[in-house]
């Protein structure tokens, strides 16, 4: 249990994020789904046959999100040769898609929900009523969007990737602390070890006490993400594939199925391990204590 003194946010009918509350793991599908409601509802299966509390999509309105300059540049993808606005669209989830997750997900068990690149996609989202959103490191200089979801009154985690501490601090001024939730990164896909940064947790918690502080990582390994979780993480999210060696850009970066078993087993280890910091004579010590002891205490 995550016993740090904060704030906690209940993000669905069965979950909490923050002090007192169990690690929340995020399994971060991102756009790894590649456009395919197939391959979404099997990383859906995958997610909760490893024990993550929720699945995570990304929402782009792709006329708003592709700068214009890069519509018409032409690229090679898996369905031909198209241009990269083309290409945003057809990796792009709709409401048909997003209603099929939301009923699937509620079938399984597991929380869903998404990081919204734009404000449209924040109105599409709310048909769904998601109890969290995310922001991506590339939007926390965006305070028109931050600020159409802090409208909503939702909970939502402000994701420090290729930010500055100065534009932390201004995003977290200009909004308050009221919902919030923060998520140390490192925008490097995959992050090499020696630029993760870890000590930020701690850095992060002391700049916002209350605030829970998470981590969201995009490195190759699964032993720093348990790290981060010694250090206090109240929740993690890991980029999640069926296969690293799929196309996309992410799925290099991201963790396999058989990978995020291991780690939700490792977190809930070390979640188990942590004790309460007084010390104690544990039932399974008497036999050795009786054993080996040569001097009793008086």
């Amino acid at each position: 249990m995550n016993t740090t003194l904060g704030k906690s946010f209940t993000v669905s009918a069965k979950r909490s994020i923050g002090a007192g509350q169990p690690v929340y793991i995020i399994a971060e599908i991102g756009i790894n789904h590649n456009g395919s409601l197939d391959i979404a509802k099997k990383l859906i299966d995958e997610a909760v046959a490893a024990g993550c509390d929720a699945v995570k999509f990304q929402k782009r309105t792709p006329e708003l999100c592709t700068p214009k300059d890069q519509w018409h540049l032409e690229r090679d993808t898996p369905w031909g040769r198209m241009t990269y606005i083309n290409y945003r669209k057809i990796i792009e989830l709709g409401y048909d898609e997003y209603a099929a997750i939301d009923a699937y997900c509620t079938e399984k068990g597991i929380d869903w929900f998404v990081s919204c690149w734009d404000e449209e996609s924040v109105d599409f989202m709310e048909q769904f009523d998601p109890g969290v959103y995310k922001f991506a490191s590339a939007s926390l200089t965006d305070h028109g969007l931050i600020g159409k979801v802090k409208s909503t009154g939702k909970p939502y985690i402000l994701s420090t990737g290729m930010s500055t501490i100065d534009e932390i601090r201004a995003a977290v001024d200009t909004f308050g602390t009221d919902n919030l939730l923060i998520a140390h990164s490192t925008s490097a896909y995959p992050c090499p070890p020696q630029e993760l940064n870890l000590k930020m947790i701690d850095t992060l918690a002391g700049l916002y006490p209350g605030v829970p502080i998470g981590y969201s990582g995009h490195e190759t390994g699964l032993a720093t993400t348990v790290a981060a979780v010694a250090m206090g993480a109240s929740f993690v999210e890991r980029h999640f594939t069926l296969d690293r060696a799929m196309w996309g850009s992410d799925h290099a970066a991201s963790v396999e199925p058989q990978g995020m078993q291991k780690l939700v087993r490792d977190i809930r280890d070390v979640e188990q391990s942590m004790g309460d910091g007084i010390k104690q004579v544990y039932e399974s010590e008497l036999g050795a204590r009786k054993r080996l002891r040569r001097v009793q205490a008086l």
